[in-house]
């Protein structure tokens, strides 16, 4: 039995049944989740929390599901490093990185979102998921189908990277690439919708499957030492997450589990597509929507569905909004690659880029706490870094061969 009383609409506030909606009929505002936190707060205290599965269902009454999870048992409480070798490189002492680029089983944190959303639908009685995806999302929705016996269909952009249309494919999905941009998809999705009763994990399924992003936040705050950090840097696409790791953050101070929440969220894009830092930046709420131009595909959405809600996330907690360009992230993709042995997709490149642009504008300060977010793997997105690197040295099996090409470089 979940904590989960109905759906709640984020403006006009009128109340819903637990359904597979995620739009108010009223006012059209967004849906989500309404918890009984009454309820929560007699069974989840730090033991309980400390006692539970190392991966996201040790949150479990704090996620969005009546029954126990069908996919994903092994999905989250992925590794809070302690950057010191990136942090001396930027400037700062107390850096971490909160690496999902090594979540399970598809190595983004959409593996969270989506264990919520299929273990959903199957609670509905959907017998196929489906998804608008830039490319994570569709790699996880493909891969916990496939766990639960579920049939998908998933849509991409056409030109998406080669690694994560294969990384769908190998899973036995159905995909789809529609010709324009990740907003003409989802606008495809919306209206193939109507006409077919499957679980689109990111438009009926969506106020269930945003709440998954909460134990991304969660686990920030347990691997803190129960503490929540003073900065938390966070790739921006569709918005969710950002507002998600806020959400979760506050969870935690109402039921007692860290003191009061002072941290500042960033919001972190690519400057070929940012609507979300640049209203940040202009001073308003209003996203103007944009056409993507960036090799950070994984974050291109130019017309995001929560983006006055990323916006005013990072106003209320005191951060702000910050972009890099395409040269900056593969540049801060390599930096993070060699200082912490981290390999990130380009929105890593994006929230590293952005941190050290914080850190030089004096919005990050040396001695204080700071989160990176690292949420995918870089080996979907290797094409980034084509052209970045010499071809290998080529020798004979001699040891001659070797000392004559490497007597006059080779540093051991």
């Amino acid at each position: 039995m979940g904590y989960v009383k109905g759906l709640i609409c984020k403006e006009c506030k009128r109340e819903f049944e637990k359904e597979p909606i995620h739009v108010c009929e009223f006012c059209f505002g967004p849906l989500e989740i309404n918890y009984d936190y009454e309820g929560i707060k007699k069974v989840v205290n730090k033991k309980s929390i400390e006692a539970g599965p190392p991966s996201m269902w040790r949150y479990q009454p704090l996620l969005p599901i009546d029954e126990d999870p069908k996919v994903g048992l092994h999905t989250g409480f992925t590794p809070l490093v302690r950057a010191k070798n990136l942090g001396k490189a930027l400037g700062i002492n107390n850096l971490y990185i909160k690496n999902d680029s090594v979540n399970h089983p598809t190595f983004s944190f959409k593996d969270r979102v989506v264990a919520v959303a299929v273990s959903k639908a199957i609670e509905f009685g959907f017998d196929t998921v489906s998804c608008a995806s830039t490319g994570n999302l569709a790699n996880s929705v493909a891969a916990h189908a496939a766990e639960a016996g579920l049939k998908s269909c998933i849509f991409i952009p056409d030109g998406l990277e080669a690694g994560k249309i294969l990384g769908t494919l190998v899973y036995g999905s159905q995909l789809i690439a529609v010709k324009g941009s990740y907003d003409d998809v989802n606008r495809l999705c919306s209206e193939i919708a109507v006409n077919h009763k499957w679980a689109f994990v990111n438009i009926n399924i969506r106020p269930y499957y945003g709440d998954g992003s909460k134990s991304y936040g969660y686990e920030i705050a347990e691997q803190l030492g129960w503490k929540t950090p003073d900065n938390v840097v966070v790739p921006v696409a569709g918005s969710s997450l950002i507002t998600k790791i806020w959400k979760a953050f506050h969870e935690f101070e109402m039921l007692g589990l860290v003191d009061k929440v002072q941290s500042k969220i960033f919001a972190a894009q690519a400057t070929g597509c940012c609507p979300v830092t640049t209203a940040i930046k202009n001073g308003t709420e209003n996203i103007i929507p944009v056409k993507p131009n960036t090799i950070a595909k994984s974050i291109a959405i130019g017309n995001p569905a929560d983006g006055y809600y990323g916006i005013k996330t990072a106003n209320t907690s005191g951060g702000y909004g910050e972009d890099v360009s395409d040269e900056e992230v593969v540049e801060s993709m390599k930096l993070l690659a060699e200082t912490e042995g981290i390999f990130t997709e380009t929105a890593g490149g994006v929230t590293v880029g952005v941190t050290k642009k914080l850190i030089e504008q004096g919005r990050i300060k040396s001695d204080e706490t700071t989160v990176i977010c690292i949420t995918g793997n870089g080996l979907k997105t290797q094409e980034a870094l084509d052209d970045c690197f010499e071809a290998p040295a080529v020798i004979e099996p001699k040891v001659n061969s070797f000392e004559e090409i490497f007597a006059n470089s080779l540093t051991v």
